[in-house]
């Protein structure tokens, strides 16, 4: 039960993180390989300040700010360099690596003396539920260990809606638009390069602000924490699209949600099936691959006609 529930909180964490991926891949169609830096800087600005004393909450939004600077960069790079997209992505994130260390001093800062959202969350458990363990589902878990899923799930719905909100704004149109037919709406007069900008600021600072909640859970920052999450979130996009159609903006943000929680169950269920912890990379991949195929696959299969009376008779 600890486990289950130690994957729905890590997945619910990163469903942030695939929110922003969803931003730059879905609607920008970019496959923006700053997440596996902005991750991490969103966890060293975080730790750094909360070993600094600073309240978890400033700490939390200074890590998404520092997000959204690298998203930024990367928009630059892109619309008035001219670089690649993909390029762009990859010499930020490659730059962000040293930027890190340089943020955190040295290769990991651990948050055991440190007062986060994690260790509150866990306060806030014991006095709601009256004590340190609770009954749930016959199972004896700690208190602590379900405030901390709840209150997760409170900030995914918040930032959820204020992305859902803010994409239904006549700002967040254009942008949608952008991706889709960036001549139009350059046509009706609308800035296609600001846009692009302030699009992957946008889907960085979610990225940066799952770093940084991530970081306040584990209890440490690490400087290799960022390597392979792109590909998390993209599994957990595809995954989602594949649970819910897709038809419709809130429903691909639910379904990113789900997908990004359904990923991370999954993954345990492995690991506690004795998954060697090296592998986990590569069954990542595979399950990536797996969402990407099987999807078109019974897509396929559901067209193929009927065999007739006669074909069946031979």
């Amino acid at each position: 039960m600890t486990l289950l529930i130690g994957a729905l909180t890590i997945g619910l964490i990163l469903s942030l993180l695939a929110l922003g991926v969803l931003v730059s891949f879905r609607i920008f169609s970019m496959p923006d390989i700053t997440t596996d830096g902005s991750i991490t800087l969103g966890a060293a600005i975080a730790a750094v300040l909360l070993v600094k004393g600073l309240s978890p909450v400033v700490a939390t939004l200074a890590g998404a700010l520092g997000g959204a600077v690298a998203g930024a960069v990367t928009g630059i790079l892109h619309t008035r360099f001219r670089i690649n997209s993909l390029l762009a992505g990859i010499l930020v994130m490659t730059a962000l690596y040293s930027v890190n260390l340089h943020v955190m001093g040295r290769s990991n800062v651990p948050l055991m003396q440190a007062r986060t959202l994690a260790t509150q969350g866990e306060q806030l458990g014991e006095f709601l539920f009256r004590g340190r363990t609770v009954n749930l589902l016959g199972w004896p878990v700690a208190s602590a260990d379900v405030a901390l899923p709840l209150l997760a799930l409170l900030g995914v719905a918040l930032a959820g809606g204020a992305m859902f909100a803010f994409f239904r704004t006549q700002l967040g149109t254009a942008m949608r638009a952008t991706g889709d037919n960036p001549q139009m709406i350059r046509a009706l007069g609308s800035n296609v390069e600001r846009n692009i900008v302030m699009g992957l600021a946008l889907a960085n600072g979610f990225v940066a602000l799952s770093g940084a909640l991530l970081a306040q859970y584990q209890g440490f920052a690490d400087a290799q924490m960022g390597i392979g999450m792109v590909v998390w979130g993209l599994a957990s996009v595809i995954i989602g699209e594949a649970l819910t159609g897709a038809r419709s903006l809130g429903l691909t943000l639910m379904g990113t949600v789900m997908g990004s929680v359904l990923f991370r169950l999954l993954v345990a269920i492995a690991l506690r099936w004795g998954l060697n912890p090296n592998d986990l990379k590569l069954i990542t991949a595979l399950f990536v691959f797996a969402a990407l195929v099987l999807p078109g696959g019974l897509r396929r299969f559901r067209r193929r006609p009927a065999p007739t009376l006669a074909a069946a008779a031979h």
